[in-house]
């Protein structure tokens, strides 16, 4: 019997409002069957909105597919012309970026493995003028591979004394343990010091020290310089695919991940764990981000345009909701529901969410394997697993 006329006796047959709700749960489960063979299997799951709308203000948020004049944007082709006007702007925001250096040369301080891995901490010029250096902690399985490069991971640590210490595995609480972790899951991680961290002995010295070299840049554009320059020193080492290139960070370092993603391509998959989406959401009027303008009357920019910038490629978002220093939660919604639409352009089904916890400004071994598991499935590596 042909499709259509079995669709009429199965509507003869059955009560309307069966049929209807027959009908509708067969398309969702084809759709969910469909979305298995691509996507995480709990994407869906991170796409639905709040049962309640949360009462917390975003604040402006312009409309991404909307031109000047007000007519509406339906088109992947005109969307990418106002996505050349949305970055521009972020950009001169911004401020100037500082000059990226000739060569990527690395300096090895300490090499040493830990079981299935190893970890060098190396030394690489940062800006080209003055010439200045940073340090990072370099992670991969110490098995090497022939043939295909590995995927590559930069990983950005949070607020803390011992900048890159945790985040490679040196101490600290493991759940934070995100190098190490990574390594043996088959990545290449790249764990660079923040500015804010490096050669300063404070956050607000560190920000001058900056500003004094470029004094119209903000402190965002310093970070967003320092993950760029980091994942060209990942990209350029001879075990890495640079075609599988993601990005993780908690706090701090999911503000340092989203921008990232944001302004650099090379980024195909990224997981911002309680950054805070949201301007409100959290201190990015701090001058080591994008300073008290964010406040002015004048300013109408918003991180949904970030989101959106993103599209096609993926991001995970981590909210912990309510308790101290929650920045992410059901108040993110809104600017992620702004942004899905244009990520729609690209593909049938976004790779963008949020992840609800409900643990506050915390990660867990639990978010770790959600964020490992998203990794592993959008930089489509062999060892990924669902």
């Amino acid at each position: 019997m042909k499709p259509d006329k079995l669709l009429t006796r199965l509507s003869q047959t059955f009560d309307p409002l069966i049929f209807r709700s027959l009908v509708t749960s067969t398309i969702l489960s084809l759709f969910v069957m469909h979305a298995h063979a691509d996507d995480v299997h709990w994407l869906l799951e991170v796409q639905q909105p709040p049962k309640e709308p949360s009462s917390f203000s975003v604040g402006t948020m312009q409309p991404l597919l909307e031109r000047s004049d007000g007519t509406p944007i339906t088109s992947l082709k005109d969307w990418k012309e106002r996505r050349k006007a949305i970055q521009s702007a972020w950009e001169t925001f911004l401020g100037p970026s500082p000059t990226f250096p000739k060569n990527n040369d690395v300096t090895v301080l300490k090499h040493e493995t830990i079981g299935e891995i190893t970890r060098d901490l190396i030394r690489y010029q940062c800006e080209q003028d003055p010439d200045l250096y940073v340090e990072a902690y370099l992670l991969r399985p110490a098995k090497k591979e022939i043939g295909i490069g590995r995927p590559g991971i930069v990983a950005l640590h949070h607020t803390a004394t011992a900048s890159i210490d945790e985040i490679a595995g040196l101490s600290g609480r493991p759940a934070l343990f995100l190098g190490p972790k990574l390594a043996e899951r088959g990545f290449v991680v790249i764990c660079p010091r923040c500015f804010l961290w490096q050669d300063a002995p404070s956050l607000p010295k560190a920000v001058e020290n900056f500003r004094e070299r470029h004094p119209q840049s903000l402190g965002m554009r310093k970070m967003l310089f320092d993950a760029q320059r980091a994942t060209e020193i990942l990209v350029a080492q001879p075990d890495v695919d640079p075609s599988r290139i993601g990005a993780i960070g908690h706090s701090l370092g999911a503000k340092e991940v989203l921008y990232l993603a944001a302004f650099d391509e090379r980024i195909k998959a990224a997981v911002a764990s309680e950054g805070g989406t949201a301007l409100g959401s959290t201190n990015w009027d701090a001058p080591w981000y994008l300073g008290p303008q964010i406040h002015e009357k004048t300013f109408t920019r918003n991180h949904h345009e970030l989101l959106a910038l993103i599209a096609p490629r993926a991001i995970l978002i981590l909210g912990g909701e309510t308790g101290p220093g929650a920045a992410d939660g059901d108040r993110s919604w809104p600017l992620i529901a702004a942004a899905l639409p244009v990520h729609r352009l690209y593909r049938a089904t976004p790779q963008l969410g949020i992840l609800n916890h409900h643990l506050g400004h915390y990660f867990s071994e639990d978010l770790f394997e959600r964020s490992a598991n998203w990794l592993e499935a959008y930089l489509n590596d062999k060892t990924r697993t669902e």
